[in-house]
Formats: C-alpha cells, sequence, structure tokens
C-alpha cells in the first residue's frame, strides 16, 4: 500500500509549481512583451504572499519543534522549508534570466529602461526636475546609527541603504535607509521620446541620480546605494482580552503584524560585506531568517503596473465586456431575472450589472431590504455607495463584512465604520470562522407578497479584481435558493443557528458530508457498470479526504477532470491509485477563480456553482455557499465553458508534469480564455 507521502505532493511546494507556471508565462515568447513583464511582477507579487504567510506559518513550527499538520503530509517543518528554499533560488535563477531577455527584447523594440549611469545631458535635466518636483518632497533618510531596532523596516517596503565616504576621510563613513514608497511615488517614470525611441526610469535610480543633493549638508562626495528589502510574519496574534470588542482587537493585531518577525531579507548582490553585516547586526536579522542576494531591484510586483508604451502586438488585445442578452432585453434587471435565471461571467461580461443590480434595489419603491456578503471591496467600491444610497433611500440594509480577509482587514473595519455610520446594520465578525460566501438578497413587495431575488458568486464583489478575474454571478428569483439564501442571513442574525437546507450546500456543516455523497453515488454507478464521471474547476485542492475519496473514486473506475489553478496536493496518472484522473492549469491573462462542481449521476447531471475551493479551511472553518445550477440552459452554458477549459492546448498545464500540453503540428489550436469570449458572444 502507498504511503500518503507517495499519493500527496506537499502543498507548499505544490504552490510552488503554481508560482513557476506564472513565471512560464513570462518566459513564453508567445505573450507580448509588455505582458512579460507583467507576469513577472505577479509572480513576485505572488512569492512576497508566499513568505509573509506560509513560510511565516513553517518557521514559527520550525522555532517550537512542531511537526506539521496532516495536509503538510506530515512531514519535518525544517525540512520542508529547505526543500521550499532550493525551489525558490531555482526559481530565481530563472526570473533573472528572464527579465534579462526582456529588456534585450525591448531594446529591439526602441524601448529602453534606463539606470543613472546612462542618462545622456538632456535626460540628466529632466530627471533632475523631475525628482525635484515629485520626488525629493517624498523621501526623508534615516542615519542607521539612528535606529534602535527592525521595527523601522516596513513590510513589503524597499529601501535604498546609501554607503556615504569621504575619499580623503575614510573614517568619516556613514549608511543612511531611505524608503522608497510606491504610495505617494511612481515607480516607472517615462522620459521624453527622442528619434523613436521609448525610455523608462525605475524611481530607485532616479534617487541614486541625486544622492548627491539629498545628502549635501553632510561632507559626502562618494556614494553607493543598494536595496534591500524586508518581509514579516504576516500571521495575526489575537489576544483574548474579553474587555475589548473583537474589532479592537483585530485592530490591535493588524498594528502588531507591522512589526512581526523576519521571514525574508533580500539585499543587493553587490553589496560589500562590511555593509551587509552591520545592516544585518543593526536589523537584528539573524543567520536563521532567509537572507537572500538578490539583483539590483526589489518588489518586481511593481511591474504589474508597467507603463503602456509601444506599438499593440506589445499588450494583449484590449476586448470589450459583453453585455448579456438577457440584461438587453429589460430596463430593469428585476424583470430580466422574472423571465429567467442569469449567468454573468467575469471579465467577460461586465461587473457594472451587479452595481446596477444594488443600484436598482436602491431606489426601487417596491424594494423593502438588501443583504449581502462581503470579503473584499475595490479601494473605491461603487459597492458600498450602493448600499449607503440604499440605507438613505430607507431600505433595511444589512451587511456581513468579514472583517478577518487577509490583508485587507483594515480597508474592512474603515468599510464597515462608514456602512454603520449610514445606518446600515452591520453583523460582527465571529473569531475562528470567516464569511467567504459571495452572496446577496433582496426583497420586493411585488402584488401584496414579498418576492426575494438573489445573487450567488464564486468572486468577490469587487469591480477592480473582476476585471483580471474569471468568476461566474447567478442572478435568480428561483425560491428554491433564494429561500436558502434567506436562511444563511437568518444564520448571521441568530449567532449562526442551524437551518435546514435542501439545495444549498452550507460549510462548515454540510459542504463535505454532500460532496463525499455525489462521490460515493458516482463510486456505485462504476461499480455497477454505469458512466461515473466528474469534472471539479477549482482554485485549491488540497484537504487529505476529499483527495483520498478522489483517490478512491479513482481506483474504482470513476473518471475524473480536474482543472486547477493554484495547489494540487493529489498526484494525477499513478497507476493503481489516480490513473482515471486527469488535471490541468490554466495559465493566461485572467486569473481562473471561479469553482465549479459537476457530477454525472447517472445521466441526471448536477451541477453547481461555489465560493468554496476544497482545502480544510473551507470546508471547516469558513462559512460557504455552493449553490445549484437548476436552469437547463445555464448548465449547458457552463458545461459548453468547462469543455472549452478542457480543450485547452495553448495555455494549459499538465500538472503530472507542469509544463503545456504538447500539441502536435497540425492540431486546431484551442486557447480556453479566447474562446469562451467568442462563445459568449454568440450565445
Amino acid at each position: 500500500m502507498l504511503s500518503d507521502r507517495t499519493i500527496f505532493i506537499n502543498r507548499e511546494l505544490s504552490w510552488l509549481q503554481f508560482n513557476e507556471r506564472v513565471l512560464q508565462e513570462a518566459s513564453n515568447p508567445s505573450t507580448p512583451l509588455i505582458e512579460r513583464l507583467k507576469f513577472l511582477g505577479i509572480y513576485s507579487n505572488n512569492q512576497d504572499e508566499f513568505f509573509r504567510v506560509r513560510v511565516g506559518t513553517l518557521n514559527r513550527m520550525a522555532k517550537y519543534n512542531t511537526e506539521s499538520p496532516y495536509e503538510y503530509v506530515g512531514e519535518n517543518p525544517k525540512k520542508i522549508l529547505s526543500k521550499i528554499y532550493d525551489s525558490v533560488n531555482n526559481l530565481k535563477n530563472k526570473f533573472n534570466h528572464y527579465y534579462i531577455e526582456i529588456l534585450t527584447a525591448l531594446e529591439r523594440e526602441n524601448i529602453f529602461i534606463l539606470n543613472e549611469n546612462q542618462l545622456s545631458n538632456e535626460q540628466g535635466v529632466f530627471i533632475k526636475k523631475y525628482f525635484h518636483n515629485h520626488v525629493r518632497p517624498n523621501i526623508f533618510p534615516v542615519l542607521l546609527d539612528n535606529i534602535n531596532n527592525f521595527s523601522l523596516l516596513k513590510d513589503h517596503a524597499i529601501y535604498l541603504a546609501v554607503a556615504m565616504s569621504n575619499k580623503t576621510k575614510k573614517s568619516n563613513a556613514s549608511i543612511a535607509l531611505i524608503e522608497i514608497s510606491t504610495d505617494n511615488l511612481e515607480r516607472f517614470i517615462q522620459l521624453p521620446t527622442s528619434e523613436n525611441k521609448e525610455y523608462v526610469m525605475i524611481v530607485d535610480d532616479v534617487i541614486r541620480y541625486c544622492l548627491k543633493e539629498i545628502f549635501a549638508i553632510f561632507d559626502f562626495d562618494c556614494f553607493k546605494a543598494y536595496t534591500i528589502k524586508f518581509t514579516r510574519d504576516a500571521e495575526l496574534d489575537l489576544d483574548n482580552d474579553i474587555s475589548k470588542s473583537f474589532i479592537e482587537i483585530l485592530s490591535d493585531s493588524v498594528e502588531k503584524r507591522k512589526q512581526g518577525n523576519p521571514v525574508r531579507f533580500i539585499y543587493d548582490r553587490t553589496m560589500p560585506d562590511i555593509i551587509l553585516k552591520k545592516l544585518m547586526k543593526k536589523l537584528q536579522i539573524s543567520d536563521y531568517d532567509h537572507v537572500v542576494e538578490g539583483g539590483r531591484y526589489h518588489n518586481f510586483k511593481d511591474f504589474m503596473n508597467f507603463p503602456v508604451i509601444g506599438g499593440q502586438d506589445l499588450k494583449f488585445n484590449a476586448v470589450e465586456p459583453i453585455v448579456n442578452k438577457s440584461l438587453n432585453k429589460h430596463v430593469s434587471i428585476f424583470n430580466a431575472i422574472k423571465e429567467n435565471d442569469i449567468l454573468l461571467h467575469f471579465p467577460y461580461h461586465s461587473f457594472q450589472s451587479i452595481i446596477d443590480f444594488i443600484r436598482e434595489a436602491s431606489i426601487d419603491p417596491k424594494v423593502r431590504s438588501i443583504s449581502m456578503t462581503i470579503y473584499r471591496l475595490a479601494r473605491n467600491s461603487n459597492v458600498i455607495n450602493a448600499l449607503i444610497n440604499a440605507a438613505r433611500n430607507g431600505k433595511k440594509v444589512s451587511v456581513y463584512m468579514e472583517i478577518q480577509a487577509r490583508f485587507d482587514e483594515e480597508a474592512n473595519i474603515n468599510w464597515a465604520s462608514r456602512l454603520h455610520e449610514a445606518g446600515v446594520k452591520v453583523y460582527q465578525t465571529v473569531p475562528g470562522l470567516k464569511v467567504h460566501s459571495k452572496i446577496i438578497l433582496i426583497s420586493r413587495k411585488e402584488k401584496d407578497k414579498n418576492v426575494l431575488y438573489a445573487n450567488v458568486a464564486t468572486g468577490n464583489y469587487n469591480e477592480s479584481t473582476s476585471k483580471v478575474y474569471s468568476d461566474i454571478s447567478l442572478l435568480t428569483c428561483d425560491p428554491r435558493i433564494t429561500n436558502e439564501v434567506e436562511r444563511v442571513f437568518d444564520m448571521f442574525e441568530h449567532s449562526f443557528k442551524n437551518f435546514k437546507f435542501n439545495h444549498l450546500w452550507i460549510s462548515p456543516n454540510f459542504l463535505r458530508d454532500k460532496f463525499t455523497r455525489f462521490i460515493n453515488q458516482e463510486i456505485k454507478n462504476a461499480k455497477e457498470g454505469k458512466r461515473a464521471e466528474v469534472i471539479l474547476k477549482l482554485n485549491n485542492l488540497v484537504d487529505p479526504d476529499m483527495v483520498k475519496k478522489l483517490i478512491q473514486a479513482s481506483q474504482n473506475g470513476v473518471r475524473i477532470q480536474l482543472i486547477i489553478r493554484g495547489i494540487c496536493t493529489l498526484i494525477p496518472g499513478m497507476i493503481g491509485k489516480t490513473e482515471n484522473i486527469t488535471a490541468v492549469s490554466i495559465v493566461d491573462k485572467y486569473l481562473e477563480h471561479s469553482r465549479v462542481y459537476i457530477f454525472h449521476n447517472g445521466g441526471d447531471e448536477k451541477m453547481f456553482i461555489s465560493s468554496a475551493d476544497l482545502m480544510t479551511r473551507n470546508l471547516e472553518r469558513r462559512i460557504e455557499v455552493t449553490c445549484p445550477i437548476f436552469d437547463p440552459e445555464l448548465k449547458r452554458e457552463i458545461k459548453d465553458i468547462i469543455n472549452i477549459q478542457l480543450s485547452d492546448n495553448t495555455k494549459a498545464r499538465n500538472l503530472s508534469n507542469n509544463q503545456l500540453l504538447k500539441r502536435k503540428i497540425n492540431d486546431k489550436i484551442y486557447r480556453a480564455q479566447e474562446d469562451t469570449y467568442k462563445y459568449l458572444q454568440n450565445i
């Protein structure tokens, strides 16, 4: 019998494989050049969060010599960390190679990224002027000798460590730190075009070019600047002070996070050893922390916002959002929903339809109440504006704002305060349980009776991410769904009291059991010689019991097709275990984010959309909503799109080897995201 370590891949290593797939897009010659730079930025941003969250957790486990939980396959945390660092170093070398490759290719397109030593006289004048007008007011150097502890360094920020000396006074040397705050500064500065050539300069180098002016009051004539970056453990340490509200406890913990333990320190590899040692000593960074030799620039995440320059062939083609045919036929969204259920597919359809749904409800005299769950919002959220407008118009508005959404805690606390001030009922967060479901319920008085309208979605109510995250959103007035969505909100109002659900699968109480029952039915059908199939589209497949259940189904002849964007701890294609399972991951211009479960069910196909991945946290520690699709046309629509994804031979990777699917010379080309757009245009 095979051990767990041979049927599972460690979740952290699987995540690194996912980020390698992102990096593959940066290396792919068929990806437009500017987009290749942006994929470097996405990779870098992902890697930062991985260290802040996952490596931070493993560091704490290693420090206290704690065995990793079952989902880590029981490996020693120190061994996992060692494997992580080996993989990260390998990926770092690939990253550096691809970056140089992209810069060379950009130069062939007459686009040049200049440093401080490559400026012409005219460009130097332009940069000095730019520095005085935009940069200098936003930088505040701190001498290293004046720093008391490492808490000065902000997580996620980059700094220039400036070594200053006087050629004639060798002993009069000093080190200063300058934070490069991209909250206040543009990371990329476009210089004037010359002879059809376009020039960009990174703000780090603008500062380097002007170091003499920054430190003019000192008696220094030699300056060398090296970039450093500090990553902290992002885990929140919640105290149990009963005299505080949970929001107060969470706010305090968010502040403490800013001084969390170091998990990674990156420095410019050209930095002299004596300066590195001084920095590490002063900033209390030990050899135990992950000290990484890096390049000249850090925070490549900023490359996600690289200037849109060059010819159109250097960027993805911009596409207009499709107007859903059902919504296009009616002035009122409520009239459209009454006619038939509606599916929106973001970003192919515009998220404005959801804003309009709430906005229409906010001014419709027949609407009595609006209830909504919120996990993450756009920085300037029209969702919030529409809810506040509804409250001002006398509607009863209730919102469950998930205060514990990682890295959005501060923003959500502020949103909750703003809603509360506008008269919106804001439900309190429950410690240890996150509300991750995406649901809206609107009650409308029609002919002396209340009619419920609901939205159930797989992604956040965030107009910014909806442009790049692929998600599914159902608008319905089917009482089988709306009545049970109402019960979910009743759960919130009655301290999560259990309610009966016949159609929705609600975690943490029902999702694991319902999913297992459907898999068991497929196993039963396979044993009886019937067709037995399961298709799952997920972000992550991690939960050990769910993985084992899928393996059991495979061993009994159930055909399983997986589309997994991120972590997949199941190893597909293993003889005797998972030979009936195929698994692919699609990485393209949009982030695949929707969750779809499809069961053949003896020919009576059952289909669900969900906010939940098959991770232990989604099954046991979150309120998730999994919703059936009843309308035959919408089921056909989702199935068609899933089949388009399963046909992808351009951007799909085989999770058995993490490589692009091999396509024969004469094979027809399928690219799921482009083909989905065309499909939705024509239905």
